[in-house]
């Protein structure tokens, strides 16, 4: 699995998709750096009068949902059927999912225009999955990955995507087979929008034409394994942030391959 990690993110750099993002005000500027440094190309196209005609052109579409608002909600619903119809595969990210009801709804109306990947962490999963109720931290889960490794199967299997559950250990799943990813580091806890840049990171390697799991086990490991080299030259937060770009963009396929920690997991379910 990590040479078929390392070889994802060799297509990615040949390929250089360009990733149609419709994300929140707090992490725009924090994705759109991370794709351009792993060798992608991001557009941050999100007025409702032109994301219908600008997402068939992008190699794919990242969907997040963290600051959503009716304007948005309402480009997303002309993005997505515009990108599907195109062909474009598109990741969606449900930030907070529990937190309000017009959230809720938000994600599960967005999850059931089955995306090809749902990333998320075990609160967002469970509650998309309708199995946690408005039960939200804001950003923050307030459950343990493990918790949602059932959630994911089940909900994955029902719509026919690829699940990706993040946490200290990530949980990829497509409902038949599951996928752990233990690369990372706590300071990815401690710095805005790493989640987010998770999921455009998922967005970049689905542009470069990998099916849904495949790009998410590719799209954590490489972050993972960025944060690690980062964390090493850090010496907080903020050096951190700065130093993950820099990990992002020098980080090579063999280095991948060597430093994944990938291995099969039950799907649960």
């Amino acid at each position: 699995m990590p040479r078929q990690a390392a070889a994802a993110l060799e297509r990615l750099r040949l390929a250089t998709p360009l990733v149609h993002n419709i994300t929140n005000v707090v992490v725009a500027n924090v994705t759109a750096n991370a794709l351009l440094a792993v060798g992608a190309s991001p557009a941050m196209v999100q007025a409702e009068e032109e994301v219908a005609d600008f997402a068939p052109h992008a190699a794919a579409l990242v969907v997040n949902i963290g600051t959503l608002t009716a304007p948005q909600l309402r480009a997303m619903r002309r993005a997505v059927p515009a990108a599907r119809a195109a062909g474009v595969p598109w990741v969606l990210d449900p930030v907070a999912a529990g937190a309000t009801p017009f959230r809720l709804a938000a994600a599960q109306e967005m999850a059931a225009l089955r995306p090809a990947v749902l990333r998320g962490n075990a609160s967002e999963i469970l509650a998309v999955a309708g199995e946690a109720g408005l039960a939200s931290r804001g950003v923050d889960s307030a459950h343990p990955t493990a918790m949602a490794h059932a959630a994911a199967a089940r909900l994955a299997r029902a719509l026919g995507i690829t699940v990706a559950v993040t946490g200290a250990v990530d949980h990829v799943t497509d409902g038949e087979r599951a996928v752990a990813v233990a690369n990372g580091h706590p300071l990815l806890t401690r710095v805005t929008g790493m989640g987010c840049t998770a999921t455009a990171l998922i967005g970049a390697f689905l542009g470069a034409g990998l099916p849904g799991m495949a790009a998410a086990v590719a799209g954590l490991a490489t972050l993972g394994v960025a944060a690690e080299r980062a964390a090493g030259q850090a010496c907080g937060p903020g050096s951190f942030q700065v130093a993950l770009l820099d990990a992002l963009h020098a980080l090579e396929a063999p280095a991948l391959a060597a430093s994944a920690r990938l291995a099969p997991a039950p799907a649960g379910g």
